[in-house]
């Protein structure tokens, strides 16, 4: 029985090992095919990269769950940038920027990071762009230091604590630090070869991605074992200060654009767009009829337009908190 033990743990050592190994080799094909596409600077003892794009007042964009700032990039700065300085940044531990060994990964902390990288680059209070889990990490940065933003656009944002995780992105839930280690670098790769077409597909639902989305849209960077490994500590975390934030909304006065699609089956569009507005005094709803989560790539149009109206209302001498706008 002994004998059998020994012969049992070798193959699982060596296995894990020559996975080990081709997810490092993955990673590295990966890297080449979807390289640094801009700029990296230190926060904080962190390595940030961001994509800065256009001339104008300064616009900051924070992408979601296992996402990176080509998320952003793909459609989305490309219109802005006629308007706005338009800056892009991988959220820590995701696309290329960093996460060290011991470094939260919670909403405040994530917030704090962000507060930080705005002032590191002398930007002075920016209209703020969130998506997803960026949009939670927007809300954060509102609450905890409202001296560094002028206004927020909320596009599909994660709002309220979430019981069970959308169902794409259980692979996620792995709770020990040690295990969460083990599998980003053993299974993650495989994992993702094995299933990266579904799990775009139901994340971009009911909506159809592009083909180019796994290099241009930067999907490819979140099957990295590092990456994996951020995300899955940020869903371990996500709900515990949520609460909290949840009390706080209705403190909330700067302008804010809320966005959502009405086919979203990543995150309800009634839970986490309708409870916000419920909240927040003066805060309406916009729903894109027959789209889906990844409203930055699909509904280009309209987010432009909203980010177009959040900034007027920032520089605007009424108090933005009562103040609607048209829904188009």
């Amino acid at each position: 029985m002994a004998v059998g033990w020994v012969v049992a743990a070798s193959v699982f050592v060596g296995l894990s090992a020559v996975s080990w190994g081709f997810s490092a080799w993955m990673t590295r094909r990966i890297e080449a095919n979807v390289p640094i596409n801009g700029r990296v600077v230190e926060v904080n003892g962190e390595r940030v990269h961001y994509v800065e794009e256009g001339k104008g007042p300064p616009l900051v964009m924070i992408h979601g769950l296992m996402g990176s700032s080509r998320n952003l990039t793909y459609a989305l700065s490309g219109q802005l940038r006629e308007h706005f300085r338009v800056i892009s940044l991988d959220r820590p531990g995701s696309g290329y920027s960093s996460r060290h060994t011991g470094t939260a990964a919670d909403l405040p902390a994530q917030a704090r990071q962000i507060a930080s990288f705005i002032a590191t680059l002398g930007l002075e209070k920016p209209l703020v762009l969130g998506h997803s889990l960026g949009g939670a990490i927007s809300l954060a940065l509102a609450l905890d230091h409202p001296h560094a933003v002028s206004g927020l656009v909320l596009v599909a944002p994660l709002t309220h604590p979430q019981p069970r995780l959308p169902l794409v992105f259980w692979s996620l839930a792995v709770r020990p630090a040690w295990l969460r280690r083990w599998v980003s670098r053993t299974l993650t790769v495989p994992m993702g070869l094995l299933t990266r077409r579904s799990v775009v597909k139901a994340v971009f639902a009911p909506d159809r991605a592009p083909e180019d989305f796994a290099t241009r849209g930067g999907g490819l960077l979140g099957m990295r074992p590092d990456n994996f490994y951020a995300a899955s500590s940020e869903i371990a975390l996500v709900n515990d200060h949520l609460p909290d934030m949840v009390k706080r909304y209705a403190q909330l006065s700067l302008p804010i654009g809320l966005i959502f699609g009405a086919r979203d089956k990543v995150l309800d569009f009634r839970r986490h767009g309708q409870a916000l507005a419920d909240k927040v005094p003066g805060l309406k709803l916009q729903l894109v009829e027959g789209r889906g989560h990844m409203l930055p790539i699909t509904a280009t149009a309209r987010v432009t337009t909203l980010v177009l109206h959040v900034a007027k209302r920032t520089r605007s001498p009424e108090k933005p908190g009562l103040e609607t706008w048209p829904i188009g």
